[in-house]
C-alpha cells in the first residue's frame, strides 16, 4: 500500500507572492512624496527667489511673516510681543542659536525690518533671510 502525500500543497507554500508587499511599498513611497513638501513647510510663505549658500545644521529657529502679516515662531503663531519676549529669552540663554527669518516677497521691506529690529534688540548676532532658490 502506498502512502499518500500532498506534494502539491508543499509546492503552493513554497512560493511568496511578493505582489501585496511592492504594492504596500509603492503606495507609502507615493504618500510620503505627496506628503513631505507639505510637512517641510508649515506655513505657505511665497519667498523671494535669490542665490544663496546652503544652510548649516547647527541649532536653529526659524521666524515665519506671511502676506497677512502674521508672525509664527517654529510654525507656532506669535503676537509681536511674545516674539520679542521669546528672541530675549533666546539672546540671553542661548546666543548661539541661529534665527532663519522668512518673509513673503510682497511684503513691504518695513515688515521685515521690523522683524530684524526685534532680533537686534534681542542681541541675537546670528540671523540669516531665507530665499527660494533661483531656476
Amino acid at each position: 500500500m502506498a502512502r499518500r502525500t500532498s506534494l502539491v500543497n508543499l509546492n503552493q507554500i513554497s512560493d511568496i507572492n511578493m505582489t501585496p508587499l511592492m504594492d504596500l511599498t509603492f503606495i507609502l513611497l507615493i504618500t510620503f512624496i505627496i506628503t513631505f513638501p507639505l510637512i517641510e513647510q508649515g506655513i505657505t510663505i511665497n519667498l523671494p527667489k535669490g542665490k544663496a549658500a546652503d544652510m548649516m545644521e547647527t541649532q536653529t529657529r526659524s521666524i515665519s511673516l506671511n502676506l497677512q502679516k502674521q508672525l509664527y515662531l517654529d510654525d507656532v503663531p506669535v503676537s509681536e510681543d511674545e516674539l520679542r519676549t521669546q528672541m530675549t529669552r533666546i539672546g540671553i540663554d542661548d546666543p548661539n542659536t541661529t534665527i532663519y527669518v522668512r518673509a513673503d516677497r510682497q511684503l513691504p521691506y518695513g515688515d521685515v525690518v521690523a522683524v530684524m529690529k526685534i532680533l537686534h534688540d534681542a542681541n541675537i548676532t546670528k540671523m540669516a533671510l531665507v530665499t527660494e532658490a533661483e531656476q
